[in-house]
């Protein structure tokens, strides 16, 4: 039998041994997220062809402003449809609100809906702290204020939709605890890098993959300093920019405007009329893979692959703002909410 000045010195030698493993542990993942670099974007895009987006700048509202809860002064359009049935609609990642112009211009002069097309922090010719936000879920908190402001101004039914990563942004909210909507709408919505929809071989992004797994980990242990470290970077054609696009996020934005990695759930938590659309031609997802798992996990989603429409063609063609209109007005049916 060991002596007990044996055990202590053996339970000593472990308890250092513990402590220095648990130091170079945090020193290897500090560093994977220090010392990895986000690729610089590339000026071009083969998964995407941005010259299909084509916003008249005739019909572009000019941004309006209102507050959010921090004090902060966001930004949005407004499309007046003379209509009770308002609809919020979220851009996608690496651009702002202008681009949606051709949507909701339709879905506006065709009285089929008001609808608001707000600049997400960190986005848009106005923002004062481009690709990042200030803390995970702030996106949502700041839409909570948009959506009650817009109650007080609005009667009729209130509906949250958006493109792209803002159809993401949708499903995120959707799960979680903030200010109630009455519908959902995505746009070939991005769901989660370990989605089925994802579509690996996307030459849209450039990840930072050692400094996304670094961050993970640290804030499993509620280590959030590093989070405003980017991690993604967008390759937007040259002859697409103007200077108000944002082609870095930080980790903190990345993560708000995307759905928890427990994403099924806030699938599960569409629980009010909802609608997907996807382009049969998107080739920045796996499009056949969207029916399946919205089938699984959300089975009162409509949806509707609609075939030859790419990525943006949800946003910009007619056969696509049609499909939106028809699902809208029968929101609505003899007075009755409908799924």
């Amino acid at each position: 039998m060991f002596s007990k000045a044996k055990n202590k010195k053996i339970f000593k030698w472990i308890g250092i041994s513990t402590v220095i493993s648990v130091i170079i542990f945090f020193i290897v993942v500090t560093s994977m997220v220090l010392f990895s670099k986000t690729s610089t974007p590339l000026k071009e895009s083969e998964n995407l062809n941005f010259n299909v987006l084509n916003t008249n700048k005739d019909k572009l509202p000019t941004l309006q402003k209102y507050t959010a809860k921090d004090g902060k002064e966001l930004f949005y359009r407004y499309y007046n449809g003379n209509v009770d049935k308002t609809l919020i609609v979220l851009h996608g990642s690496a651009y702002h609100s202008s681009y949606l112009q051709p949507l909701a211009s339709y879905l506006s002069e065709n009285n089929i809906a008001n609808v608001y097309t707000p600049d997400l922090r960190g986005h848009g010719p106005e923002t004062n702290n481009r690709g990042d936000v200030e803390y995970i879920g702030q996106l949502e908190d700041d839409l909570s204020d948009l959506v009650k402001l817009l109650r007080s101004q609005h009667e009729g039914p209130i509906l949250l939709g958006g493109h792209s990563s803002g159809g993401g942004t949708v499903i995120r909210y959707a799960g979680g605890n903030n200010a109630p909507v009455d519908g959902y709408l995505m746009l070939a919505p991005y769901v989660h890098h370990t989605a089925s929809t994802y579509r690996s071989e996307n030459e849209w992004t450039n990840v930072n993959l050692p400094r996304i797994i670094g961050l993970d980990i640290l804030n499993t242990f509620k280590i959030t300093a590093l989070n405003h470290k980017d991690v993604i970077s967008f390759n937007m054609p040259e002859d697409s920019r103007n200077g108000t696009e944002t082609l870095k996020y930080s980790y903190t934005l990345q993560t708000s405007m995307h759905p928890r990695d427990n994403y099924e759930q806030d699938i599960q938590n569409l629980d009010k009329p909802s609608f997907l659309m996807v382009g049969e031609d998107d080739n920045t997802f796996n499009t056949s893979a969207f029916a399946p798992l919205f089938g699984q996990y959300s089975p009162e989603t409509k949806i509707n692959i609609l075939s030859n429409t790419s990525h943006f063609g949800v946003i910009t063609k007619t056969t696509a703002h049609k499909s939106i209109s028809n699902w809208l007005k029968k929101y609505y049916e003899n007075d009755k909410v409908i799924n």
